[in-house]
């Protein structure tokens, strides 16, 4: 419960869809801000939205349109816990690609190619 946040960004992780995990050959991805994810367990299962924010301090995420209000009519996020989720759609910029390629199960990994 200590871990620091860059040790709890790789603990909270969440599995991607199954036809992404088919299309990049990867189980799961740290979970990021501008992913789309649909809940699986809990009360707000199949809600879909974005993630707003990852709440590393108390290991939960926001997702939009995920919210209650309280009784003086604000409204506030839920927190939803990253494993309940699955990744929909994947946010992908230069790094997000180079993690996909490391995490590849399918390529060939070495340094010698066959001739």
């Amino acid at each position: 419960f200590t871990a620091p946040s860059p040790i709890r960004r790789k603990l909270m992780s969440a599995p991607l869809s199954k036809d992404l995990r088919t299309k990049y050959n990867v189980r799961s991805l740290p979970i990021r801000r501008d992913d789309e994810v649909m809940i699986c367990r809990g009360h707000y299962h199949d809600r879909e939205g974005k993630v707003t924010q990852v709440y590393r301090k108390k290991w939960r995420i926001h997702i939009e349109r995920v919210t209650r209000d309280k009784a003086n009519g604000q409204t506030v996020a839920i927190g939803i816990h990253p494993s309940k989720v699955v990744i929909t759609k994947i946010k992908l910029d230069k790094d997000r690609k180079a993690l996909l390629d490391r995490k590849n199960r399918a390529a060939k990994k070495g340094k010698y190619t066959e001739k």
